[in-house]
């Protein structure tokens, strides 16, 4: 079953709860989507430190072809 915005942001707010959370829907199939998420918590830690944070917020989402969630472009910063 394909995951709505709302919920991918609600797992990030979960772990970013100050974030700036943009979540698009790519293709308009609750398939393909984008995040943006710009967190203090970035701040020091170079890219790949910052993505697997956010991965690692989607709580196996995305793990597997079985997972709900199956692409994400994703960007991520500090203010």
């Amino acid at each position: 079953m394909p995951m709505k915005a709302q919920d991918i942001e609600d797992l990030l707010r979960e772990s970013f709860p100050d974030a700036q959370i943009t979540i698009t829907d790519l293709a308009g199939d609750g398939n393909h989507y984008s995040a943006e998420v710009i967190d203090e918590s970035f701040r020091g830690k170079n890219r790949v430190q910052q993505q697997r944070a956010v991965y690692a917020a989607l709580k196996g989402k995305m793990d597997g072809s079985q997972g709900e969630l199956h692409a994400l472009a994703l960007t991520t910063k500090a203010p």
